[in-house]
């Protein structure tokens, strides 16, 4: 025996059915799905980016960071660098020095140009075959802006990446522009 609710309920479904297909009906129920989330943005983290204004540094770095000295640590590519800069041991920002072959793979980073604002994609690659650097503290950076734990690796400024050379020793650290990020 049926229920009084679900007597109503075939009613209307019966009623509803009457008037319209199927086809239509998943029409208009694909319609308002697709709409749905342009409506009414519920996640608080869209509210949030939205809400934050536009141009300012995000990160200590970002808003230390300067585009002139590249033998300091402030210098803006090296926003995830880790390890003694190349450019105060006789190389470059993105060059080994002489005597030191820069290491077969490298980690990356997203550093902001304070210059122009926009994001760059640097890749870090350590210069191996010499003994470490003995340039002063200055020279010695540790950036971890946007820096993931050692699960993602590629990321992780934190491994000596003289892997795959004929010498593991680390000499130092350099930072090659790879382009635009996004």
């Amino acid at each position: 025996m049926k229920s009084p609710f679900d007597k109503m309920s075939e009613r209307v479904t019966r009623k509803l059915a009457s008037y319209s297909s199927r086809r239509s009906f998943l029409s208009r129920f694909g319609t308002a799905i697709v709409a749905a989330p342009a409506a009414f943005p519920l996640l608080p983290v869209a509210r949030a980016k939205a809400a934050e204004p536009q141009g300012t540094p995000q990160t200590d770095f970002e808003r230390y960071s300067q585009d002139s000295d590249p033998t300091k640590c402030s210098y803006w590519k090296y926003c995830a660098s880790d390890g003694v800069l190349c450019s105060c041991c006789g190389g470059g920002s993105h060059t080994c020095p002489p005597g030191a072959e820069p290491s077969p793979i490298s980690w990356i980073g997203t550093c902001v140009n304070p210059k122009d604002g926009k994001s760059y994609v640097i890749a870090y690659r350590d210069c191996c075959g010499k003994p470490v650097c003995s340039a002063g503290k200055s020279c010695w950076c540790d950036g971890a802006d946007r820096e993931l734990p050692t699960y993602r690796a590629q990321l992780n400024n934190d491994i000596i990446w003289c892997f795959g050379n004929a010498s593991a020793t680390y000499h130092c650290s350099t930072a090659a522009l790879v382009g635009l990020a996004g």
